[in-house]
């Protein structure tokens, strides 16, 4: 009989099969790809991104529709779903004091959103009158709704303006009717000009010196954005924008009409002072703070000026350069 105390210790003993081993296989064949590229942060259920996204979704799924919201009774109705942005192009002003400001200018505008349960200062109040009192329609929506209008990286306190897309008008129809009223034209043209705050001071320079219509490029060049009509003050209510699909083409159009254009640089070889041309038919071009005009827009122009300044400052803004330059023709042209 064996004594039970030496029997060999379970496991120990290793097994022996007949027949061929059993390879690795795919054991461990994961390990030896490497990590997998590291997920978008909405698709991180952890991240911020992902938490807005995700309520975003459940609230897309619950069939949550924004309500209009009528401020003098307080009552709600349902209202469609708005489209995002890239789908019409229409651009959202965001933050308590842009919105109000865009109201106070004027801005044409769709829609109002409100967040619901909304912490209601001075601002948000105004912002409500001025909505009512232009009759743009308040909606009022959750948080995530806001978010994915605004954009999960703007920060818009509870309120959104949306902008319409701006119909531009044609630049040679824009003079002909200018020529048809019996109106001197003058307009003013940009030349690789990326600013919208620029766009808009120009337009507010050529509301106020008498100007019919300012013309923008189709590409390089900035549009009629929300931060254009703000910075304009309302100008742009007024002062027609154009879009030309080729500048030096248009160029040449108004030139073919008997309209002279003049280039603003700084290197130009006539001084404004001494401008000959501005009881003329005018066409001013002004290019960007650090390229200036290009060169084919250059060799289109009638004549180049310059606008004289001390040697301490370098250059002008482009929208200072021509707020100075209208006010020159325009003292020349009312002194005639």
């Amino acid at each position: 009989m064996k004594n039970p105390g030496n029997k060999p210790r379970a496991g120990a003993v290793r097994k022996s099969r007949k027949g061929p081993q059993v390879g690795s296989g795919g054991q461990g064949r994961q390990a030896l790809e490497g990590k997998k590229p590291t997920p978008k942060a909405e698709d991180r259920p952890y991240h911020p991104a992902g938490k807005r996204k995700a309520a975003a979704d459940r609230y897309e799924a619950s069939g949550g529709r924004p309500k209009q919201r009528d401020s003098s009774s307080g009552s709600t109705q349902s209202r469609p779903r708005s489209r995002n942005k890239s789908a019409d192009e229409s651009e959202v002003v965001t933050g308590r004091n842009s919105v109000v400001e865009a109201l106070r200018a004027r801005i044409p505008a769709t829609a109002l959103y409100v967040a619901t349960r909304i912490e209601v200062d001075d601002r948000v109040k105004e912002a409500l009158n001025l909505a009512n009192h232009r009759g743009i329609p308040v909606l009022e929506v959750m948080r995530p709704e806001l978010d994915r209008l605004a954009g999960f990286d703007s920060v818009h306190q509870g309120l959104a303006l949306k902008v319409p897309p701006y119909e531009y008008a044609h630049p040679v129809e824009l003079l002909e009717q200018t020529i048809s009223r019996g109106r001197k034209p003058l307009f003013v043209a940009l030349d690789g000009i990326t600013d919208p705050r620029n766009l808009g001071a120009i337009i507010r320079s050529v509301a106020a010196f008498g100007g019919q219509g300012v013309i923008v490029p189709q590409r390089r060049s900035v549009g009629l954005t929300a931060s254009a009509w703000k910075t304009s003050a309302g100008a742009a209510a007024r002062t027609p924008v154009a879009m030309a699909a080729n500048l030096t083409q248009t160029l040449k159009a108004f030139k073919e009409r008997g309209v002279f254009v003049l280039g603003l640089d700084g290197g130009g070889d006539i001084q404004l002072p001494s401008l000959q041309l501005a009881n003329e038919p005018v066409l001013l071009v002004v290019g960007s703070e650090g390229k200036g005009l290009s060169r084919l827009v250059t060799e289109t122009c009638d004549a180049v000026v310059s606008i004289p300044i001390s040697a301490a400052t370098e250059s002008l803004n482009a929208g200072i350069a021509v707020s100075v330059a209208l006010y020159e023709i325009s003292k020349r042209r009312a002194a005639k």
